[in-house]
């Protein structure tokens, strides 16, 4: 599960190809809640994001492995079927799991709690992705969006201008928009630090 920006034009395949990211996103949530760990936790919500230095160019391997998922689906409705199918079963793991419990992903050691609270952050911000290029569709909840904005700004290590929504925050810390003039005069010193490109 890693944060990545979806960088194609408003296109079917483009839209294709994001709902086959959040799928394996659904995926490895399952997968990571059925992965119990002895050890002590290595990492928390905070520390489970790495910052990168530059955004994703689209080289990755699952970069490619997604298109060519995409492509194998033939009918939108199949893919929302599949999205559907797994991504409520993440949903429903994710209820039923024991918060304490310790999981391991990426040979790193985390509590359910810390690893359902980094894919809030990531689930809103492929929303976010999502609905730029869709006119009508909903909004994250509220809840996801002040909680991410929470957790985006303890990786930053400073709080965004009050005068910011929770949804400006994340698209703007994100590199998601460029901040406006009057953006970058409210942001002071932390507008040297964005975009944190999470990785």
């Amino acid at each position: 599960m890693r944060s990545r920006r979806f960088a194609r034009h408003r296109s079917a395949p483009w839209l294709c190809e994001s709902v086959c990211h959040l799928i394996i996103d659904a995926q490895d949530v399952l997968i990571t809640l059925v992965t119990p760990a002895d050890t002590e936790p290595t990492r928390d919500a905070v520390t489970y994001w790495d910052l990168a230095d530059t955004p994703p160019t689209g080289d990755d391997p699952l970069d490619a492995l997604i298109v060519r998922l995409a492509a194998a689906y033939q009918e939108p409705r199949l893919l929302k079927y599949h999205f559907d199918d797994v991504g409520s079963a993440a949903g429903r793991a994710g209820e039923l799991v024991v918060p304490d419990l310790r999981v391991s992903t990426r040979d790193e050691v985390l509590t359910a709690r810390d690893y359902l609270s980094a894919y809030v952050l990531e689930s809103t911000l492929h929303h976010l992705d999502l609905i730029a290029h869709l006119r009508g569709a909903a909004e994250p909840p509220a809840d996801g969006l002040a909680r991410s904005r929470d957790l985006l700004e303890k990786i930053a290590g400073a709080a965004f201008p009050a005068s910011f929504s929770d949804k400006d925050a994340l698209l703007v810390g994100t590199g998601r928009r460029a901040p406006t003039d009057a953006e970058k005069d409210q942001l002071g010193e932390l507008a040297t630090k964005l975009p944190l490109i999470l990785g």
